[in-house]
């Protein structure tokens, strides 16, 4: 039955830390639907409280695949929920639900972050839907809705909060290694590593926003002209699956030398690191490799982190390799570089220049079609909200779940007039 849980077999992997996941399955269960959860480590494990539902995989990487295909049979699967589609048990797992005709609900953080949160249905980043859409066809599925273009909502939490369940996930794996020894992460770290860079970027956070705050100032006092460079994090599935680079040194050599050749010489480069850098690579000394290398080091500056807003109001263009972040440049109308596939780099966006040509004389993108774009988003994949504050998990789940009861991908269901209701959210004035 439409719009219920009714006929509804949901099986949970692996989620955004904290508790946001264990809140879904709730609201699912109540709505009618049955529900269980494959946990992988003792993170996992912490944040699902129903220990009936819960399945324990302890198994080697390689037999995954049969125990996958055994629980769905077994539980008699319908539906297939995760954080992230690129991570191996994530990749196999899709694909093999896609085989079975399972739908597969995609939860990522979102495109229009950090006010709302992405979900999907088969992929998302790279495997979204989006990168086959062109804004010809948005605009024709925009043609059946009456919505007002919304603001960003208020805001739900920070990145402290990312930053303390991530924490908190890591030690609960940690300390939980003996119970699930097989368990191996899918990042090149181990789990103890990834609990110190944590805990190390809780204890530097007032450190690093001094930092921030001082070269921020000079930048915005500094009176010339700069491009900004949004950095990611390596190690991230976006720069690692959908990017022509396989470390960010290889971004950053490519950037710093088109800066030097093509940039006029009172121009200057602003390279902003990811809030979540933790100092696995070390971006900071690269960038002033390369800029004493081509001879621009007094043009360079490196940003550790902070709000993007800042530097975006005064910038001339932005280069990346995907990130999210570029949507809020192209919000702005500034002329935008990208080197990786990315569901907003549609042609009428970003600039095909070679990148020296780029700085020399940037192209702009097409603004109106942007709006377009952007509305597009938030009539189906955006939902507000956020994973990791109280508010932001409250606002998220009062949508999320009637959306994922529909028969229809929020794609489909804007063409055909039948998306879930989106209700009214306070905005910032």
């Amino acid at each position: 039955m439409n719009g219920t849980g009714q006929g509804h077999r949901f099986l949970f992997l692996q989620g955004p830390h904290g508790p946001f996941f264990r809140r879904l399955g709730r609201m699912l269960t109540s709505a009618g639907a049955q529900v269980w959860r494959v946990g992988f480590n003792r993170g996992d494990r912490a944040f699902w409280s129903n220990s009936h539902s819960y399945i324990p995989y302890k198994g080697t990487p390689d037999l995954w695949p049969a125990a996958f295909a055994m629980i769905v049979a077994q539980k008699g699967i319908t539906d297939l929920v995760l954080y992230g589609d690129t991570r191996p048990i994530h990749a196999h797992a899709i694909a093999a639900a896609k085989a079975m005709g399972l739908t597969v609900h995609v939860f990522e953080e979102g495109y229009l972050r950090p006010h709302w949160v992405t979900y999907e249905r088969g992929g998302s980043n790279g495997h979204s839907r989006l990168m086959d859409l062109s804004i010809a066809q948005m605009q024709q599925a925009l043609a059946q809705s009456d919505m007002e273009l919304p603001d960003a909502p208020a805001h739900w939490g920070d990145m402290r909060q990312h930053m303390f369940w991530g924490a908190l996930y890591h030690w609960f794996v940690l300390t939980g290694f003996w119970h699930y020894r097989n368990f191996r992460p899918h990042r090149a770290l181990t789990v103890g590593q990834e609990f110190l860079l944590y805990c190390k970027r809780l204890i530097l956070m007032p450190f690093h926003r001094l930092d921030r705050m001082a070269a921020t100032w000079r930048i915005q006092h500094g009176g010339a002209p700069y491009h900004l460079v949004l950095l990611q994090l390596e190690h991230d599935a976006s720069f690692q699956m959908h990017s022509p680079f396989r470390t960010m040194t290889e971004f950053l050599a490519l950037v710093v030398e088109g800066f030097a050749k093509g940039a006029p010489p009172h121009h200057q480069l602003v390279l902003k690191a990811h809030p979540l850098e933790d100092g696995r690579v070390p971006v900071a000394r690269e960038i002033r490799r390369l800029a004493e290398q081509h001879g621009v080091s007094a043009r360079v500056h490196f940003v550790q982190g902070g709000k993007l807003a800042q530097l975006l109001n005064h910038a001339r263009t932005a280069v990346t390799v995907n990130s999210t972040a570029a949507q809020q440049v192209l919000w702005r109308g500034l002329p935008l570089k990208v080197f990786g596939a990315a569901v907003y780099a549609k042609p009428e966006f970003v600039s095909s220049q070679a990148l020296p040509d780029f700085f020399a004389h940037p192209t702009r993108p097409d603004s109106r079609a942007y709006r377009d774009y952007r509305h597009y988003l938030l009539e189906t994949s955006q939902i507000p909200g956020g994973f990791y504050s109280t508010m932001g998990r409250r606002e998220l789940l009062r949508q999320v779940v009637d959306m994922m009861l529909q028969t229809e991908d929020p794609y489909d269901a804007l063409t055909s007039g039948n998306a879930a209701p989106r209700q009214q959210l306070r905005v910032v004035k």
